[in-house]
């Protein structure tokens, strides 16, 4: 099993930058690939961006191409979004999973966080 914990969120102005961090528990860590996701209000879950468990592949979806950065260090147990040129329209809880193989879908993830919040101002 692996247990996840998001930090990093915030309230940040039109522009800004923030950036996520995500620690998982066990010894095993490096074997998942890593996602985010983010949930606005009164929608549904999507994907943000996913790494794979050496971080060769790393698909973003495409509003979050050259403005999200995803990356990992195994050797602290750790996935990192970082999020720059923030829009109001990013303003959603995100959340990362761990899952055996790098996918979009958010059914391949069996491990989830609980989320933490990011807001973005206009």
């Amino acid at each position: 099993q692996v247990q996840l914990v998001e930090s990093g969120g915030g309230l940040v102005q039109t522009g800004g930058s923030l950036r996520l961090s995500c620690e998982a528990s066990g010894r095993t860590f490096s074997r998942y690939a890593m996602g985010w996701f983010r949930q606005a209000p009164g929608k549904g879950r999507e994907f943000v961006a996913a790494i794979s468990w050496g971080g060769g592949t790393k698909p973003y979806a495409d509003s979050m191409k050259g403005r999200f950065t995803i990356s990992r260090d195994n050797a602290k147990n750790t996935v990192y979004l970082q999020m720059n040129s923030l829009k109001p329209e990013d303003t959603a809880v995100y959340y990362c999973a761990a899952g055996n193989l790098v996918a979009v879908s958010e059914a391949s993830y069996a491990y989830w966080g609980q989320g933490t919040q990011v807001t973005v101002s206009s």
